[in-house]
Order: C-alpha cells, then structure tokens, then sequence
C-alpha cells in the first residue's frame, strides 16, 4: 500500500496480508539497480510476499507478483483513484487482523478502475461504502431515510449487501449519483478522523476536468 526509501539502499513498505492484516517490513537493497525487488516494491503490486518476522518489523526477502496494475500506471486519473483507495484502507487496515475480505475489495475495487467499464466516482464511493462496512462504522440505516430518493437508498443497500464480485454492478442516473455522493461525503467526514492527501488531489483533479468539460 505504501513504499518508501530508507536508509542508502532499503525500501520501507506497509503490506495490506490476508493473514496478518496490515505488516511493516523492509526490503534490503530494493534501490539496488538489478535488485530482484525493485519492481515487488511499488503501490499496486499484488502478489505472495515472503517475508521474515523481526522485533518491530518485518523483512520482506522476496515476491512473486502476479498483477502490477499496469493500466492504471499509465491513466493519470485512475492512478489518483487507485492511491485514494490505497490510502483509504491504509486507514481501516489493523495489524494481526485477518483482512482477507479487505484484501478482496482492494483487489476487485482496482480491476474496475483498471477495466473502466464503471464510472470511476461510482467505483470510489461503492468501495467507501464497503470499506466502512467492513471498518464497523457505516451507518446502515440509510436505507431507510426518506430524504433520499428511493433509487439512493436502494443504491446503498446493493453497495452495503451485495457480493464483492457485483459491488458496482448497480445503474442509477447522474442526479441520483450526485445524491449518494453527497451523502457519503457527509458519511465519510463523519465518521472519519482524518484527512486525506490523495483524495485532496484527486477532488482537485476531478473539479478542473469538469471545468474543461
């Protein structure tokens, strides 16, 4: 979820684990030109890390990867999203928990951004929805709150029940859309303590291409 240099040659990187949940570990001489975890050390690579328990950390001794997530690399805004959904479940994601239905959104949330068969605001907020829900701090009954239109609230209910593999298969219109993300916004700021600099610059990116639109 996140890469770092450290010290001359090493890489400090936090690995969001089915097993283990969220893991700190080092990768000795990752900056190393030729070094074989160069490319294992970068946001976005899911694979089979190996790694090595120490007192405070982890080192991470190799990585077989198995999806880089190359498309978004080269598609400046889904690489925005793609780092908000990153640093969205950097913020739920707890040591020596089990995360493998996280792991799961993280994955499938990242191929619907890669794939753009789905508007990208309706993968971000179907995907905050069920992180919440898997944090423990969605406010279900939103679905039952009649100042949203039905269409809304039928829309939260598919994003906070469906199956991981239909979370975005959902239709609402534009002024529907508009309504669920306002009222995840409220949700979102609610409920978390924090801010976060990814979805700065990628409300800052989404406002500037609707101005050239």
């Amino acid at each position: 979820m996140r890469a770092a240099p450290a010290g001359e040659y090493d890489r400090r990187i936090v690995l969001l684990t089915r097993e283990r949940g969220k893991i700190t570990a080092f990768a000795r001489g990752a900056r190393r030109p030729g070094s074989l975890l160069v490319a294992a050390t970068v946001p976005f690579a899911f694979g089979t890390f190996r790694v090595y328990e120490g007192r405070s950390a982890y080192t991470c001794v190799s990585a077989e990867i198995s999806n880089y997530f190359e498309g978004l690399k080269t598609d400046f805004e889904g690489a925005c999203y793609g780092a908000y959904f990153m640093e969205f479940a950097d913020y739920y994601a707890r040591e020596n928990l089990d995360a493998a239905d996280m792991l799961n959104l993280l994955y499938v949330s990242l191929r619907m951004l890669e794939r753009k068969e789905v508007p990208y605001a309706q993968v971000r907020y179907a995907f905050e929805v069920r992180l919440m829900v898997l944090g423990g701090e969605f406010p279900v009954d939103v679905t039952q709150d009649e100042s949203l239109k039905v269409a809304a609230r039928q829309a939260f209910y598919h994003m906070i029940t469906a199956p991981v593999g239909r979370l975005f298969s959902f239709q609402v219109s534009g002024e529907v859309m508009e309504e669920i993300a306002a009222r995840q916004d409220r949700i979102r700021r609610k409920y978390v303590d924090r801010s976060f600099h990814s979805l700065e610059i990628l409300e800052t990116m989404v406002e500037t291409i609707s101005d050239f639109t």
